[in-house]
């Protein structure tokens, strides 16, 4: 998170920080679950990095092409290597 807001900030922009704003923000929704097992909080926790990654790779280029902002761009390939080492480590544990 500091990372994000430091970036936010390095290209002249203030970063959210309300929970509304954050709220506003997030394409993750939260789960009712029925069960309250581990594999079922891994399951959950493994979609949300997917679709974190989804979310990543749809901005990279744009950023790059539309902004021209190669720095931001590289910045965002970079956490989404983070979500998806982390999204292979859950897989693994449901394996």
């Amino acid at each position: 998170m500091d990372q994000v807001a430091e970036r936010i900030r390095m290209i002249g922009e203030y970063a959210p920080g309300t929970l509304h704003q954050f709220l506003d923000l997030t394409h993750l929704t939260e789960q009712a679950r029925i069960k309250n097992d581990s594999a079922s909080f891994i399951r959950e926790l493994l979609a949300d990095h997917e679709n974190i990654i989804i979310n990543l790779r749809q901005q990279v280029d744009r950023i790059a092409d539309d902004f021209k902002d190669f720095g931001t761009s590289d910045f965002i390939t970079g956490l989404m290597e983070s979500h998806e080492k982390m999204a292979w480590m859950l897989r693994a544990h449901l394996g």
